[in-house]
C-alpha cells in the first residue's frame, strides 16, 4: 500500500521535531517536507501536494488561516497551536483536528486515528474494485459525517472543483474528495463521457444538444446547460447516428 505523505509547518523547530518524532509510530505516513513560515507553506503545499498537513496558526507575516486562502491543493489539515481561541475558526475551515500545544503522544495518536478513518472513508467511495474491469452500480458519497449509498445511474453530471469533484444528482449535489480524472477512470465509459475538462455527463440524463454560434452545449434533464469543450466534441460525435 502506498504511504501517505505529510508536510509539517511550524515556525518553531522544537514543534516540528516533536511531530516528526510522533509520526515515527505511524509507518504509513512519510514526511515529505517541513516549512518554517506561511510563504514556504503555500509554495510546498501546492508543489508537493501532500495528503496531510500539520499547520501552525500563529506564524509571522502569513498565518495558518491565510495559508489556506492561497493554496490550490487541498490536503487534510490538522492545526497545531498554543492558542485555544482559534478552534472554532479552524473547524469552520473543515480542519480534521485541532492540536493544542503542548499535546501528548496519546493525544497525537487520537488525531492519527481520525486521519486513518478519514482515509478509509475516502477509499470506500467506490464499492467495486476498478482493476477488475467492472464498474460499480452504486457508490458511497460523503454527506456530513456519514456515507450515503447512491445509485450511479442517478448521477446527472460531475463538475471539477480544484482537487475535489461535485457529484450532481436530481436531488442534491455531493462533494467527492477525489479529482475528476480519478472518477472518470472509475465510471463506466459507456454511460459517462467527458465533454469538458471540468465536466463529465451521464448520457442517460442528456435531454438534448445544441449549437450556439461557435459553441456546442449539452442540456441535462434537470435543465442544466453545460458547454462542450473543443477538445471533447469527438466524444459526443461518436454517439450521433
Amino acid at each position: 500500500m502506498q504511504r501517505k505523505t505529510a508536510l509539517i509547518i511550524d515556525d518553531e523547530e522544537a514543534s516540528r521535531f516533536l511531530i516528526r518524532e510522533y509520526l515515527e509510530d505511524f509507518p504509513g505516513i512519510a514526511v515529505s517536507g517541513e516549512c518554517r513560515n506561511g510563504a514556504e507553506a503555500i509554495r510546498d503545499i501546492n508543489a508537493i501536494q501532500p495528503d496531510l498537513v500539520f499547520l501552525d496558526i500563529q506564524m509571522p507575516a502569513i498565518n495558518g488561516f491565510q495559508v489556506l486562502q492561497e493554496i490550490t491543493h487541498i490536503p487534510l489539515i490538522v492545526f497545531t497551536t498554543a492558542y485555544d481561541q482559534f478552534a472554532i475558526r479552524a473547524f469552520e475551515l473543515n480542519a480534521l483536528d485541532y492540536l493544542l500545544k503542548p499535546y501528548t503522544r496519546e493525544r497525537f495518536s487520537l488525531t492519527m486515528e481520525k486521519v486513518r478513518r478519514n482515509t478509509q472513508a475516502r477509499n470506500l467511495h467506490f464499492l467495486a474494485e476498478t482493476n477488475t474491469g467492472n464498474y460499480p452500480s452504486r457508490i458511497f458519497v460523503e454527506k456530513g459525517n456519514r456515507l450515503k449509498n447512491l445509485a450511479v445511474d442517478d448521477i446527472l453530471y460531475l463538475k471539477a472543483e480544484k482537487d475535489y469533484t461535485q457529484i450532481h444528482t436530481a436531488g442534491q449535489p455531493y462533494l467527492s474528495s477525489q479529482g475528476i480524472g480519478t472518477l472518470e477512470r472509475r465510471l463506466d465509459p459507456e454511460k459517462f463521457i467527458r465533454i469538458h475538462r471540468s465536466h463529465i455527463v451521464n448520457i442517460l440524463h442528456i435531454k438534448e444538444v445544441y449549437r450556439d454560434v461557435s459553441k456546442m452545449f449539452v442540456v441535462m434533464q434537470n435543465g442544466t446547460e453545460l458547454s462542450i469543450g473543443r477538445n471533447y466534441t469527438e466524444n459526443l460525435r461518436k454517439l450521433i447516428y
